[in-house]
């Protein structure tokens, strides 16, 4: 990595054309962009929004333990996954309703992924949908992220039709028993598009371990398992064949006064012992949230409101330029660790720590400066 110039390493491999020089400016341009509406759907949580406050205090009460005098002249920020080299530890993580952010939705977020070079998460309430999605981006890294909103003929259909149209892996989310109360929208009388699309849920609600099973079985790819919280139901996981454990709290929109999702990740490291893969999405905006999360044995983290502010930002343009400037982050904080490569990374290089900013939604952005985050 080059330290004679600190601007030459965030511009070197821009492919964005647009000019954030930092997130927060990312962040400050979605919020001019966007209706409150459309606004108050990334920021906030459900009922208190204690579960999303806890995403970020879980983040900011690790420290970093950095070693010296290493050559880390070579960062590299790659991994390999899905058989594929990524360009950084990340997946675009599915958000439903796109669309309130984007005339293009998901189509405009898998080009972007796509194009930095990360898998993309699509949500299966999220436009144009499967087939269109596939279309706009066929040789990008897809996953389908399905919610059970039928029998199993329903859950079957999606399956096949994943794998017809050439999606990496299947996913299906198992938190959304029911709807969370989003007081955000309820203090406004606003009726999201989701909330619209909620037909079927007493087939979600009624979800259990048999449908994993059968899905299982028919796939030819590897399967996700999306809102899983705890060492018991990661040993279940794997004794029901899951590839890929997802620990999320789905960004602090479900379940109010849970865990942050970095404070439940080592108990379901410790009990998967590296049978099967991890994925770690609440919370994570910055360069240091990735490393943190890799250190302590996650495979991939997700970004999920973070995409929202690039789209909404600037579309693909910003999208891609938020991955940059993430990207940018993440080697500087490997090389200051004493650190080349991800693999290197491991819990020494962490330690428990005492937050310095109140957690909420903007508190890995203490610079940003938006007056009405609170309705």
């Amino acid at each position: 990595m080059q330290s004679e110039n600190p601007d030459t390493q965030a511009h070197a491999l821009r492919l964005s054309g647009v000019d954030f020089e930092n997130l927060h400016e990312i962040i400050r341009k979605a919020r001019q962009n966007l209706n409150q509406n459309a606004w108050d759907y990334i920021v906030g949580g459900t009922e208190s929004e204690t579960t999303l406050r806890r995403n970020r205090m879980g983040l900011d009460s690790i420290a970093f333990r950095p070693r010296v005098l290493r050559d880390v002249s070579k960062t590299d920020a790659t991994v390999h996954q899905f058989g594929r080299k990524l360009r950084l530890p990340v997946i675009i993580a599915p958000v439903g309703s796109l669309e309130s952010f984007h005339p293009e939705a998901g189509a405009e977020v898998v080009r972007a992924a796509g194009a930095f070079g990360i898998p993309h998460m699509l949500s299966s309430v999220t436009q144009p949908g499967l087939e269109g999605v596939a279309k706009a981006a066929p040789n990008a890294c897809r996953i389908y992220q399905l919610y059970v909103r039928g029998d199993d003929a329903f859950v079957d259909d999606h399956a096949r039709r994943a794998m017809e149209h050439g999606y990496t892996a299947f996913a299906i989310t198992v938190d959304v028993a029911h709807y969370s109360r989003r007081e955000r929208d309820l203090a406004k009388r606003h009726v999201t598009a989701g909330r619209r699309r909620a037909d079927g849920r007493e087939y979600q609600a009624a979800l259990d371990w048999r449908t994993v099973d059968r899905v299982k079985k028919m796939l030819t790819i590897p399967l996700a398992i999306k809102g899983v919280h705890t060492a018991e139901d990661a040993k279940l996981c794997l004794e029901h064949g899951v590839d890929w454990v997802y620990v999320s709290n789905h960004g602090g929109r479900q379940l109010d006064h849970g865990r942050g999702s970095i404070e439940f990740l080592p108990e379901i490291v410790e009990a998967l012992k590296g049978k099967a893969k991890i994925l770690i999405d609440g919370g994570f905006y910055r360069g240091t949230d990735v490393v943190k999360a890799i250190a302590m044995g996650a495979d991939l983290v997700g970004l999920g409101r973070m995409q929202c502010y690039g789209l909404g930002a600037a579309g693909q343009a910003g999208i891609v330029r938020m991955l940059e400037l993430l990207e940018d982050e993440v080697q500087r904080c490997l090389g200051l660790l004493g650190v080349n490569k991800f693999s290197e990374l491991d819990g020494s290089y962490l330690h428990p720590a005492v937050p310095t900013n109140p957690p909420h939604v903007f508190s890995a952005f203490p610079l940003l400066k938006i007056d009405d985050y609170h309705y």
